[in-house]
Parts: structure tokens; sequence; C-alpha cells
């Protein structure tokens, strides 16, 4: 099955924020990650943003990629959004270091070579 023009649109913003967030705690120890209180602002909202994006990919695809924690995903977003107080800051370090390097990887896999805006260049 083929993700849909919208499916693409949403799974480009996944990759695109996953690979932000990843780059922003690149080099850092936990120790570090949790004493800086910007990078942790960052990352969140970058996993809200990936959060948001899968929720809104269609059903019917999200089930064809079942390798992929759509419920996972969605279900952090969720509590970064509206249950911010019972964020755990060293769930998310190992989200951004642990997790998201299997999500890029898939996403790489599935996306087109051509990025979004290529075309318009």
């Amino acid at each position: 099955m083929q993700p849909s023009i919208y499916d693409l649109s949403y799974l480009w913003d996944m990759l695109t924020a996953a690979q932000a967030a990843q780059s922003f705690v690149q080099g850092m120890s936990l120790d570090a990650y949790l004493a800086d209180s910007k990078t942790q602002s960052a990352v969140e909202r970058k996993l809200e943003i990936i959060g948001e994006a899968a929720k809104k990919v269609s059903p019917a695809w999200r089930a064809s990629q079942p390798e992929i924690p759509w419920r996972e995903i969605i279900g952090q977003r969720n509590i970064l959004a509206h249950d911010y107080g019972s964020v755990e800051s060293d769930l998310v370090w190992e989200t951004a270091t642990a997790h998201l390097p299997a999500l890029v990887e898939r996403l790489r896999q599935i996306l087109p070579e051509q990025t979004p805006n290529s075309s318009r260049d």
C-alpha cells in the first residue's frame, strides 16, 4: 500500500521533526540534557509535532505499517500537550536517543528520495 499525498506530507513532518530532535541531543549526556531546559523544551516540541502528524496519517496506512509504534507516538504527544505536569524528562531523553533513530530509518525507507520542497527549486 502506498501512502496518499496527505499521508506523505505528515510522514515528512514526522521525519523532519525526528531528525531535529535527534540533532538537539547529539553529543549530550543525560545529565547535560536534564540540566538544559531549553533543549528539553525543544525536544518535547518536536515530539509533539511527530505525534500530531502521526495522528493525522490515515488509519488504513498506519495499519499497513505495524512496525511503527503509532499508538505510543500519539500517546506521548497527548501527554506532552495535555498532561505536561507528568512529563518524565528521562523518558523523553530515552525516546530521543533510543527510539527516534529507528523511526527515522523506517521513515527514510518509506519516503521518496525527493524532499517535499525540492521540486520548487
